[in-house]
């Protein structure tokens, strides 16, 4: 039988040491109200008392707990959400879902959410809450700019007020936010783009489907735009695809049959047809009115419409946005600017999950 060695080279119990500022203030043979006041960089201190306090501080590795600081501080963080509404869009009560259980968890420490709803059809709708909020003066904001043209102006307002501001769902270039939450958009439209061609013939006319949305505004559909057009001109091999882009517009109430049909005419080895947005059940109501069965479909987004002709398999695949992990996450990130002042990074990409038939339950967890 073995025996073990009983030596502090083989057995090491590690255990970090909690650094408080009385030891930080022992150490440097100061009050705790200096130290305090250099961590915090306000009031006069004597700069050799400040030299000498900043090494000790590094030579300890003192991490300041910001939690129990800010329990402590009862201050309040007012955080505005400006986002669709979402009786008018379904897409939008799973962001909703998210932002109020970060809500719930983070209420302990000060934060509280007004939501400020916009028509997400409706420019006006989005300009007029946009003003709302600039005059709420938020500590922080959470946006999804579905109006791309329409929120510059007030990014650079925002910016000059010093309200940090989050996007998610859309991320766009040149501007100041905090930070992005979502998916990275070139890579979704590369994605689709890979998907659909396992599943093709070598020709055939493939279509990017807007549906009931304003492309030139909205710039993270431009870029999934380009990320699928570019797979396939880069990976295509001896495939020979067309590859044509459509908005389709229709009433509410009514139906995109009428321009399906002419794209259809005008098109007539139509064989797949990507969906940019969570409007992938529209297409799908019509195939299967129509009765086509050898139309790939792909689209986005876990709104019950979709589901259920996921499940007809008439919709063959779904790429998940988790826009209820945007929501949440969205949140949390301005709670760990403003409330544990935590650097945060400038882009959180969310995973580009493919959903089909056969593995939607695990999708579909209420937490």
């Amino acid at each position: 039988m073995l025996a073990f060695a009983k030596s502090n080279d083989l057995q090491k119990i590690v255990k970090k040491k909690i650094v408080r500022i009385k030891d930080i203030a022992e150490k440097a043979q100061t009050s705790k109200g200096t130290v305090d006041r250099v961590l915090h960089n306000r009031g006069r201190v004597a700069d050799d008392v400040r030299e000498r306090i900043l090494g000790i501080i590094k030579e300890l590795n003192y991490e300041p707990n910001f939690i129990a600081q800010s329990l402590k501080s009862q201050k309040t963080y007012n955080l505005a959400v400006l986002v669709p509404d979402p009786e008018l869009d379904p897409y939008w009560q799973a962001p909703k879902i998210g932002l109020e259980k970060a809500e719930k968890e983070l209420r302990q420490y000060g934060v509280s959410i007004t939501q400020f709803n916009f028509d997400p059809h409706d420019d006006q709708s989005f300009i007029a809450r946009a003003k709302d909020v600039t005059a709420e003066k938020p500590d922080g904001l959470l946006i999804a700019p579905v109006f791309y043209k329409e929120a510059l102006p007030f990014f650079k307002e925002w910016f000059e007020m010093e309200i940090p501001y989050v996007l998610f769902n859309t991320q766009i270039e040149h501007v100041n936010p905090l930070c992005y939450i979502g998916q990275d958009s070139y890579r979704s439209g590369s994605l689709v783009a890979k998907i659909l061609s396992f599943g093709l013939q070598s020709s055939g006319t493939i279509l990017v489907a807007h549906i009931n949305e304003d492309i030139s505004n909205s710039a993270h559909l431009i870029t999934k735009e380009e990320g699928f057009k570019d797979y396939f001109k880069h990976h295509s091999g001896e495939k020979n695809f067309n590859i044509v882009s459509q908005e389709i517009h229709f009433a509410e109430g009514s139906s995109p049959d009428a321009g399906l049909d002419e794209i259809r005419k005008q098109y007539p080895d139509l064989n797949a047809i990507y969906v940019t947005n969570s409007k992938a059940f529209e297409v799908a109501a019509y195939l299967e009115k129509r009765k086509l069965k050898d139309i790939k479909l792909v689209g986005y987004d876990l709104v019950e419409r979709n589901l259920h002709f996921l499940n007809k398999e008439v919709i063959h695949f779904l790429i998940n946005q988790n826009p209820l992990g945007q929501g949440y996450w969205g949140i949390h990130q301005l709670a760990n600017h403003l409330v544990f002042k935590k650097e945060v990074a400038a882009i959180k990409f969310l995973p580009l999950d493919i959903i089909t038939k056969e593995n939607l339950d695990y999708y579909l967890d209420p937490q």
